[in-house]
């Protein structure tokens, strides 16, 4: 073989491979969750854009009256870039700017952040009006799954 044969297998092999990881990296970054709410909660759907709101710290009440409480994992969390990325349409960065905004100037305050899944679990579970989001595995019975449409 000759030297630009060989160049040329290496190229197109780094190139296949970085394909490769770039599509693994995409598919298996996150396993599947769920938005959830505390138990005592009667909603089972809701609207992406009532799902913004909530998240955006802009919709403070459930339809019933009752207040939202809103639990996220830290900005960095894979779980909280899927989710801020596919069920809201935004980059985390954007999503504690907006926080920030509405911390600074007074007008609002951020959501809660919790450390892991499982203090998400427990806190989601255990707070009249709560709303997380948590992979499919680490979710029982304390927890209800909510649908958005």
């Amino acid at each position: 073989m000759t030297i630009k044969i060989k160049i040329s297998h290496l190229i197109a092999s780094i190139c296949l491979l970085l394909g490769l990881l770039f599509v693994a990296g995409k598919t298996w970054a996150v396993e599947p969750y769920e938005i959830v709410t505390n138990s005592g909660v009667s909603e089972k759907t809701l609207s992406k854009n009532a799902l913004r709101a909530i998240f955006g710290m802009r919709l403070h009440t459930w339809p019933d009256g009752s207040p939202i409480h809103v639990f996220v994992l830290p900005d960095e969390a894979p779980l909280h870039i899927a989710f801020s990325k596919e069920k809201l349409n935004v980059f985390p960065y954007q999503l504690r700017a907006a926080w920030d905004r509405l911390v600074f100037s007074g007008t609002g305050q951020a959501p809660e952040t919790v450390a892991s899944p499982e203090e998400m679990l427990a806190k989601v579970g255990s707070t009249p009006g709560a709303i997380g989001y948590l992979t499919r595995s680490r979710m029982d019975g304390s927890v209800n799954v909510l649908h958005v449409k």
